[in-house]
């Protein structure tokens, strides 16, 4: 007996020791900023398990990131697509060119687009854009679990013509969207390679404080993307450039939204959907300087 109370005397100080270690060890809880809503879910496809989620079931205005229920929608809808519509599929997934989402929503039906996507992959957050603004299809409304769901259904269900037509352009994202804004916030700047993402952004006006100039591809560090020296609208904030006479069922309607999305890590383990909506009078560069940051500490929190 006196051997074996030996023993645990000698074992509970390794015990006490070891504890706090492993606490140490773990990724800090991600910090939002004060007066950012955010919405994010990291989703492991090895263990089928979310690993990281915070409002997952938040409304956001969708942005650009719509753009993949309308690839969805048209490409389920033609078996063959012409080669005009294959480009222009291209410009919308890899540079999220605007003109081109109008062309398919418009064709589409519009609103009906959400409606019919939305019934198939069973999403419960999505809603079409308000009936007084049909042609807005960036003020659809989702959330960072309906995101992380349509990742999953390209992944897993959707047929491969599908999945490997909308994942090839998203794994070839360009850095700079058609309309010269920088894309390569949250995941390319948070996370290392390999990624595939479908970025979103709305309400930081029609022209980028400094236009975008493509650099060497992300480490997975955040610093901050080298950019060209012509100026455009410098200084334009979100108050600015959103409407005044916008009115509807819009979430965040007067504030603007910045969202990153997409797959991470070694075969695509983890889908990683943060989802924020900022300030009215946060500029272009605060927002992605924060939606950054929340995104490398979502990203460790969630693949640690």
């Amino acid at each position: 007996m006196t051997r074996l109370m030996a023993l645990i005397a000698t074992a509970l100080p390794l015990l006490a020791v070891a504890g706090p270690a492993s606490a140490a060890s773990a990724p800090a809880r991600p910090h939002v900023p004060a007066g950012v809503k955010a919405g994010y879910v990291v989703f492991d496809r090895q263990t089928g398990r979310i690993t990281a989620q915070r409002e997952a079931h938040r409304r956001f205005r969708s942005a650009s990131v719509v753009k993949i229920m309308i690839a969805i929608d048209y490409l389920e809808s033609h078996p063959k697509v012409p080669k005009n519509d294959l480009a222009l599929l291209g410009k919308m997934l890899r540079v999220s060119d605007d003109d081109a989402a109008t062309s398919f929503w418009t064709r589409g039906g519009r609103g009906r687009i959400v409606e019919r996507t939305a019934r198939r992959l069973r999403l419960t957050d999505t809603a079409p854009p308000p009936a007084d603004k049909p042609g807005f299809w960036g003020y659809t409304s989702l959330s960072a679990m309906d995101v992380t769901r349509t990742y999953r259904y390209l992944l897993d269900a959707a047929a491969p013509r599908v999945r490997d037509l909308v994942l090839g352009h998203l794994r070839n994202a360009g850095q700079c969207g058609s309309d010269g804004f920088d894309q390569y916030f949250g995941i390319p700047r948070a996370a290392p390679r390999p990624w595939a993402v479908k970025q979103g952004w709305s309400g930081y006006g029609s022209t980028p404080p400094v236009r975008c100039a493509p650099t060497a591809p992300s480490s997975g560090t955040a610093a901050a993307p080298a950019l060209s020296t012509t100026p455009a609208t410098a200084g334009t904030t979100a108050a600015s450039a959103l409407s005044a006479t916008a009115a509807g069922p819009v979430p965040d309607l007067g504030h603007p939204v910045l969202h990153t999305t997409g797959l991470v890590g070694r075969q695509e383990r983890w889908i990683m959907v943060l989802l924020t909506a900022h300030p009215s009078t946060a500029t272009w560069r605060r927002s992605t300087e924060q939606t950054t940051r929340l995104a490398r500490e979502v990203y460790l929190s969630g693949t640690s």
